[in-house]
């Protein structure tokens, strides 16, 4: 059984599901109801907002109670479809017996080889943290940057928690065109942003987190079955 601690935020439960759904049907071949994996989906809410300062302490014990509260249930391993909850990776991995798979290394293992010039599509606090810029640097690689860019992400994911999705789309469109410009692949490191993202035109490599962890979640899972875990 899959372990997903998803609700950061809510509007990306969904969304992240139907992609664990797709990925079966696309690495495995499920058809019939009875191909899909069993899942235990904990949407758990966090003290997180978009215009005050995170407490970390805070945001740390509400993900870890979350990650204990799904293992007890019995899934042989856990995602965490949010890139900000990986702040805490190391003490979450830690605090559980089963595995915890990582976001961002998935995410980064889906960079095109040819990428030069990347943008990165994130809250204030992942940006702030470094973890992705961590593993660009490891690769040789550098995050384009600026700060209306990051102005612009604030207020569409703020509208997306608020469910004001109209606007959010406006201010998306606009930071795509200016994104096709500068940067030829830009990283969609908040799962709120697939709300928007879908169906963007192709001028942009988008790389999506989401994507990247739903596909390992299904890759984790066939090993799985494969070992008989």
């Amino acid at each position: 059984m899959i372990g997903i601690l998803a609700g950061m935020g809510p509007k990306s439960t969904g969304p992240f599901v139907d992609r664990v759904v797709d990925q079966c049907q696309q690495i495995y071949g499920a058809k019939y109801d009875i191909d899909f994996p069993h899942m235990m989906i904990y949407s758990c809410p966090t003290p997180f907002y978009m215009d005050r300062p995170v407490d970390h302490a805070a945001m740390e014990k509400a993900i870890i109670d979350g990650a204990q509260k799904l293992e007890r249930t019995g899934v042989v391993f856990i995602a965490i479809p949010c890139n900000t909850a990986h702040l805490y990776y190391e003490n979450i991995k830690n605090s559980v017996s089963v595995p915890v798979l990582n976001i961002v290394d998935e995410t980064i293992l889906r960079l095109p080889k040819t990428a030069e010039k990347i943008a990165l599509l994130a809250t204030p606090a992942t940006v702030q943290s470094g973890i992705y810029q961590k593993s660009l640097e490891n690769l040789g690689l550098d995050c384009l940057h600026q700060d209306h860019w990051q102005q612009w992400v604030n207020a569409i994911i703020t509208n997306i928690k608020t469910g004001e999705i109209q606007e959010a789309n406006v201010l998306w469109q606009r930071l795509y065109s200016e994104l096709v410009r500068k940067a030829d692949v830009a990283i969609l490191a908040c799962t709120d942003l697939n709300v928007v993202a879908k169906g963007s035109a192709e001028e942009l490599v988008l790389i999506d987190s989401s994507e990247c962890l739903a596909q390992a979640v299904v890759k984790r899972y066939v090993h799985a079955k494969e070992e008989g875990e």
